[in-house]
């Protein structure tokens, strides 16, 4: 019975407390002090740019900073040079104050590297509404050009930042061609052309390799702060085709041009190119006996003919004067040029002729004369290319092509003494694992140098 009184006793109470306990918490509320919030701004990093020296503020309700001037971001823009872009019209794109612009080129010595700009080019702009903080400009591989602003004005200072040359050697063996047997040895196809280049005059790379043929090269590649930038120039090479071995080493004489020679001296390069065009194949080879396809008699052919798609390019076979140029009977369009030695050589039945040829106008080896195509008695596109010797034809095939001069006294000498530590490098390296160990790391795979003394 007690119980049960005191539980409806305690029922009544309940409300009225609460209610007392619910206004003495809303008069202590009342009596605290009111003291704002600070939100102080912290300066503010951005992927490009950062917020300097920002100043703590008081934010209101919405947000708004009260009292403290905005802070202007320094942003840092890249730009790409398009094509007939200039710094006046890259200024005028972003917004950016032209007085500096002009305070910049005033400064001594940068006028041409600031102005100067090729497609593709980046330049870094660091600004803040509108003014320039900081530009920098590669100005070449190993320049960059760098303006900063100072209390004073701008600042000008070029940054030097050298490559570094390694030294890699490399075998590979032909199964199919030449670039597919760079390639499986991480050569790029730059080396490989060039590998081509040095031993174009002695072997005919569409015909004359065979699968087994083999070689070794020797060349620079060129790094930038430990990465990989491109190939340089070939050192040394040994190419054996059909079992003979050919070996060529780089030598820069008095006159600072980069040459191949044989190891005692003797150019690489002839008077005269084995192939004037790149072609696809022989579609006839020179026979004075064979029957004309077209005259249906027989008709010696005194040249070679290389099948090539029309508008390929026609490289003078040497040094020479243009003797003729225009329309000869079955020749079609035709050149005929005179070299020394009493050589002279005829390309025909070509599309057009280089612009600005005309006769006696002098050619050097390897420039483009004229374009394949299918003019007079032709049933295909392809040059016709004949080899002369005092007006008698030779087989451009097999004839013997005179050499470009050799090195003579002090520079011979030189040549020796650099070519012989390069030639150590072209031989193969000893033991069972040597044509493993020849496939070395590519460009951007840095790997250990298989082949003797290769990691200079």
């Amino acid at each position: 019975m007690h119980r049960d009184i005191f539980k409806k006793l305690m029922t009544r109470l309940a409300l009225p407390a609460a209610a007392v306990l619910a206004a003495l918490l809303l008069w202590h509320v009342a009596r605290m002090p009111r003291t704002p919030v600070d939100l102080a701004q912290t300066p503010l990093d951005v992927a490009t740019g950062s917020a300097q020296g920002s100043t703590p503020a008081v934010a209101t309700a919405t947000g708004q900073a009260q009292g403290v001037p905005p802070v202007a971001l320094a942003m840092t823009s890249e730009i790409v040079v398009g094509r007939d872009d200039t710094l006046d019209a890259i200024f005028r794109r972003m917004a950016l104050d032209k007085a500096d612009l002009a305070a910049i080129r005033k400064l001594p010595g940068i006028r041409a590297d600031i102005d100067f700009l090729k497609p593709g080019d980046t330049i870094k702009i660091t600004h803040s509404a509108g003014e320039i903080q900081e530009l920098t400009r590669k100005v070449s591989e190993t320049e960059t050009l760098k303006v900063v602003r100072k209390d004073d004005g701008f600042a000008a200072q070029m940054i030097a930042d050298p490559v570094e040359t390694r030294v890699r050697s490399a075998m590979g063996v032909i199964d199919s061609s030449l670039f597919l047997a760079a390639e499986a040895s991480n050569i790029s196809d730059t080396v490989a052309l060039k590998l081509a280049n040095i031993f174009a005059w002695d072997i005919d790379f569409v015909l004359d390799i065979r699968d087994g043929d083999h070689f070794t090269v020797v060349y620079e590649q060129i790094y930038q702060d430990g990465r990989y930038l491109r190939d340089g120039e070939i050192l040394a090479a040994e190419f054996v085709n059909a079992g003979r071995v050919y070996r060529a080493v780089g030598y820069k004489g008095p006159s600072g041009q980069l040459g191949y020679y044989t190891p005692n001296g003797q150019p690489m390069r002839k008077a005269f190119l084995r192939a004037p065009v790149d072609f696809t194949r022989v579609s006839s080879a020179f026979n004075p006996h064979r029957f004309h396809p077209i005259l249906q008699t027989i008709r010696g052919h005194m040249g070679t003919d290389y099948a090539a798609p029309i508008g390929t390019p026609v490289h003078a076979s040497g040094d020479g004067r243009v003797s003729f140029i225009g329309t000869r009977g079955g020749y079609g369009n035709a050149i005929v040029l005179a070299h020394t030695n009493s050589i002279s050589t005829l390309y025909g039945h070509l599309s057009r002729f280089a612009k600005h040829l005309q006769v006696g106008a002098h050619v050097q080896q390897g420039e483009v004369i004229g374009f394949v195509g299918m003019t007079g008695l032709a049933t295909g596109p392809h040059l016709h290319y004949e080899y002369l010797v005092d007006g008698v034809h030779k087989n451009p095939e097999t004839v013997r092509l005179p050499g470009a001069a050799p090195l003579q006294a002090q520079a011979l000498k030189d040549f020796l003494a650099a070519a012989a530590p390069l030639l150590v490098r072209l031989e193969p390296p000893a033991g069972p694992t040597a044509a493993a160990n020849a496939r070395i790391p590519g460009p951007g795979k840095p790997g250990p140098v298989a082949l003797p003394n290769a990691a200079d």
